[in-house]
């Protein structure tokens, strides 16, 4: 959806970061960050509506913004895949520890909501966290767990436009990034990173995570 600009550089490797377009079956689209090393292509060569298919990880980092910290979700493509139309469903597989109390509310029309916060183990001692949204019977379920409950769940990553008042009454704009979950239990495994696979080859294509 835009031209790759340069974001960051570890140890000589440089990367830049770009929007990807992900169709909903609803019709809507997800606009969904990615970050891609100049390893796996040259960012010159990279250009608005082109089609990808990337293989990596859903990664979290904290960025200052406007003088206040923010969690920031990027897919971090590690690998670039052969482009195929067959299947592209966009889905996530997760499975992590909550850190953080569910929030859990319902809506003036009586649907139930619950945000989770998801600490995902990855190598080297690092956790990614991601913000993952519930509803209905699922949203009851998770508002009865507890910080340091270990939950595997299905869903799809997605980007969600809301306004923010300001102090001064002035409404702007804002983008939320966050995994709606349709499944969720209890985990039956140790917590691990969870490696994805986005693509966008046609407007059926989509982006799945899913683990290895």
């Amino acid at each position: 959806m835009d031209e790759p600009v340069y974001g960051h550089e570890v140890f000589g490797e440089k990367f830049y970061y770009a929007t990807l377009s992900v169709p909903r079956l609803s019709g809507a689209e997800d606009l969904l960050p990615i970050t891609i090393s100049e390893r796996l292509a040259d960012p010159s060569a990279l250009h608005v509506g082109q089609q990808l298919a990337i293989e990596g990880q859903l990664r979290s980092y904290n960025k200052v913004i406007e003088g206040a910290g923010r969690l920031l979700i990027t897919g971090f493509a590690q690998r670039l895949l052969t482009i195929s139309t067959d299947e592209n469903p966009n889905q996530v597989q997760l499975t992590g520890a909550l850190c953080k109390p569910p929030s859990y509310r319902t809506t003036p029309f009586g649907r139930e909501i619950a945000d989770l916060m998801l600490a995902v183990n990855r190598a080297y001692g690092k956790s990614d966290y991601i913000p993952c949204i519930t509803w209905g019977r699922t949203a009851r379920f998770a508002s009865h767990l507890k910080v340091g409950d270990k939950v595997s769940l299905m869903g799809r990553f997605q980007s969600r436009a809301y306004q923010k008042q300001l102090a001064d009454g002035t409404v702007i704009g804002k983008m939320a990034y966050e995994v709606s979950v349709s499944r969720l239990t209890m985990a039956q495994e140790a917590v691990q990173s969870a490696p994805f696979i986005i693509r966008n080859a046609a407007a059926d294509d989509a982006l799945e995570l899913r683990p290895q």
